[in-house]
């Protein structure tokens, strides 16, 4: 038998840091190999990481809500075999983590029998002050629940009260009011921010400040390509068992457009710009937290249906947190659907180190010239965000010309099988 660590995993090539969200397993438990273990947070990702080894886990090393750098350790796990990394092993007694420093034990786990409890549990505790060993345990085997920690300090509030003179409050409860705050007036409340959104949040700020932002749009008219999705959707999902949306259509075209115009997938550094020969496809899918960017790897090299089958199944293990750590590496230009939400025109931020990001907006049913007389005709704004280090408006104007034109020259024979 060895102790193994369990890492932060690199989830996407420009993240340093991961927050771990929430522990699917706790502390004694066996996990099978390829069982999810914890739920872990980027800027670019909230996923399910699936425990690397079989056995048991005998130490989990940062607590829920904690960020630690890619690569450090979060857990220690007992397996069987030879080969197995050593757990670090600090002089000092181990303390719970709750910064960016991972902490370890200072002996296998084995060998020092001690009670165990839930990263909830000690979380709890040690923002109330006190020590989870001392209070009684309900759970299974005499485990301390949360339940209990929260009766623990009912029960502890009562007896403060009862010996403090009237008017002073407990500092449990001065505490316990800070989440969330609410103004004195009444009319205002602070919400504490989730480790998705504090990280997205984090990433926007950043991508601003490292590329000069420029963005251009064009109107589409996309009446052929509606007026068939439209007739086909049900038989193509009856067929392939997959929703047909304008989303494959598009990315399509994009990637033809990629093809022309290089430097739209591309990366800026300091030696040069980084021209990128495999095209893979960044998808932005709205989660209830925030944003995540699965990546279609290859997309131009997918026939249609393959394409569909990608975009539903990237879009639907997003939302129920089912992405690996691969599904969000790699892309090198992305593509959003903000027409999903009603949006007509809206300036998307890049998702670094790419060199654009493109939103399709909401068909719409405008009147349209042609020729000598006016027509109904379903139109769509595209907009493009770009690097104006790497790319000018002119060549983002040519880009968007060339989507424009395949798009409104659409018939069934443009689609690659």
């Amino acid at each position: 038998m060895g102790v193994a660590p369990i890492r932060m995993p690199q989830l996407g090539e420009s993240v340093t840091e991961g927050t771990v969200d929430r522990w699917l397993k706790q502390e004694g438990d066996y996990v099978q190999r390829d069982e999810p273990l914890v739920e872990v947070v980027t800027d670019k990702v909230n996923a399910e990481i699936p425990s690397p080894f079989e056995g048991k886990l005998v130490r989990i090393s940062v607590l829920e809500g904690a960020t630690v750098a890619i690569g450090a350790e979060i857990a220690q796990m007992e397996v069987e075999g030879q080969g197995v990394e050593p757990a670090e092993v600090p002089a000092a007694a181990p303390t719970p983590a709750t910064s960016a420093e991972p902490v370890v034990a200072s002996a296998p786990p084995a060998a020092v029998p001690r009670q165990r409890f839930s990263p909830a549990v000690r979380r709890l505790a040690e923002e109330h002050g006190i020590d989870p060993s001392v209070v009684a345990g309900t759970g299974e085997g005499g485990r301390v629940t949360r339940d209990d920690v929260l009766a623990h300090l009912e029960a502890r509030d009562a007896a403060g009260a009862a010996r403090a003179p009237a008017g002073d409050a407990p500092a449990e409860r001065t505490a316990a009011a800070a989440e969330p705050v609410a103004a004195e007036d009444g009319d205002q409340q602070l919400v504490k921010l989730s480790a998705m959104r504090r990280s997205i949040a984090e990433h926007m700020t950043r991508s601003l400040a490292t590329s000069p932002h420029a963005w251009t749009m064009q109107e589409v008219d996309v009446t052929e390509l509606a007026r068939y999705r439209e007739a086909e959707k049900e038989g193509f999902q009856h067929r392939h068992g997959a929703s047909l949306t304008y989303l494959p259509f598009v990315i399509q075209v994009v990637c033809d457009a990629l093809r022309e115009f290089p430097y739209l997938n591309s990366t800026w550094t300091d030696d040069g710009i980084l021209l990128k020969r495999s095209i893979n496809m960044g998808l932005a899918v709205a989660v209830p937290d925030g944003l995540i960017v699965p990546v279609i790897k290859g997309a131009d090299r997918l026939g249609f249906t393959d394409l569909v089958r990608a975009v539903n199944d990237l879009a639907q293990r997003a939302r129920s947190k089912q992405l690996r750590p691969e599904d969000v590496q790699g892309g090198t230009f992305t593509v959003n659907n903000t027409g999903a939400t009603g949006s007509v025109a809206s300036q998307p931020i890049i998702n670094q180190p790419q060199a654009a990001i493109l939103t399709t907006e909401s068909i719409l049913k405008r009147p349209v010239v042609i020729g000598e007389g006016i027509a109904v005709r379903q139109v769509m704004n595209m907009c493009l965000s770009f690097d104006h280090r790497i790319v000018d408006g002119m060549m983002s104007g040519q880009f968007l010309g060339f989507i424009r034109r395949r798009l409104e020259a659409w018939s069934p024979a443009s689609i690659r099988i």
